[in-house]
């Protein structure tokens, strides 16, 4: 396949170095002068967890090619979409008109209703899905990253696509499994509000995240700030049962504190994904953006008021 990577961030450069290795041709579009800004190759300190949970430490520098414009005849057979969800709604308007013929794979998380936020494309060349990969860059432009050995595919409730086919044969050619969501939109903001319900502890750890999370306090406060969102979910029409990610408000907050020590300590794959995570705004923007639904469906989070003020500053 030719493949077109949208952007040059952590999810989109991971899997596009997977996805040449296994042989496809892989593109970037990145903003008009970024080019130049990012020069001709990434430094990759990436965990490849494809075929152990140990991962394989790959360490290279990895020439890429990037465009700074989309043709309207291009022939890309898949354009890769994976951007922080509030600047989603921006990024769909920027390709609409723009897809041609190809599929458009929504990697993403989503706050907002997922189905509105893709109004102006042509949902019959959608496929939607989500990494398991995670990392970030650091000052000095190296992505320290971990790929997992799965994907997940999502429906709203309907069979698969001959395109969700087609992209699920594209990742098992370079080593991935394919899980299938078909409940995606209970799944997306379930997977949100445990996301805002650990990166307010995250923004509260500063520095010392990593030792923050191998604490059972830590792991209570992220279990009373899920349970506490359990009712904006409600108010949404969530099936919360159809969220795997929530089950984690039900475990003891000491198991997951002892499971932590053992993941920092023997995966090493894991304990890059939590130290690896460089982008403070988007860690501040699932806090804000839980309190900013709560305040418009006029629900009350008073764990999350406590913490008002401290969203605000980080923001």
């Amino acid at each position: 396949m030719k493949i077109l990577m949208f952007g040059r961030g952590v999810i989109s450069t991971q899997y596009g170095w997977a996805l040449e290795k296994a042989g496809h041709t892989v593109e970037f579009y990145v903003r008009p002068g970024r080019k130049a800004e990012y020069g001709s190759t990434v430094s990759l300190n990436v965990y490849d967890a494809r075929k152990s949970i140990r991962g394989k430490l790959i360490q290279e520098v990895w020439p890429i090619k990037m465009i700074e414009d989309i043709p309207a005849n291009h022939d890309y057979d898949l354009i890769f979409v994976s951007v922080q969800h509030s600047h989603f709604t921006t990024v769909a308007a920027f390709l609409a008109g723009k897809i041609g013929k190809a599929t458009v794979l929504i990697f993403n998380n989503f706050w907002e209703e997922p189905l509105e936020q893709v109004a102006n494309l042509t949902a019959e060349q959608l496929v939607w899905g989500f990494p398991q990969a995670g990392g970030g860059f650091d000052k000095k432009g190296v992505l320290n990253g971990t790929m997992l050995g799965s994907i997940i595919i999502g429906t709203f409730g309907t069979e698969l696509s001959e395109r969700d086919i087609a992209v699920m044969e594209l990742f098992k050619s370079a080593g991935f499994k394919s899980n299938i969501i078909k409940d995606f939109r209970s799944w997306l903001l379930g997977h949100f509000v445990m996301n805002s319900a650990l990166h307010i502890e995250t923004m509260k750890a500063g520095a010392s995240m990593l030792e923050a999370f191998q604490t059972t306090n830590h792991w209570k406060n992220v279990r009373d700030n899920g349970k506490e969102l359990l009712t904006l979910l409600n108010a949404r029409n969530v099936d919360i049962q159809k969220s795997p990610d929530l089950k984690i408000l039900s475990v003891p907050p000491w198991l997951m504190s002892f499971g932590m020590r053992l993941a920092v300590r023997f995966l090493p794959p894991l304990r890059q994904i939590f130290t690896g995570h460089s982008n403070q705004e988007e860690i501040n923007s699932y806090a804000r953006d839980v309190m900013e639904m709560a305040e418009r469906m006029k629900i009350n989070l008073p764990r999350y008021e406590a913490n008002k003020e401290f969203v605000v500053k980080n923001q």
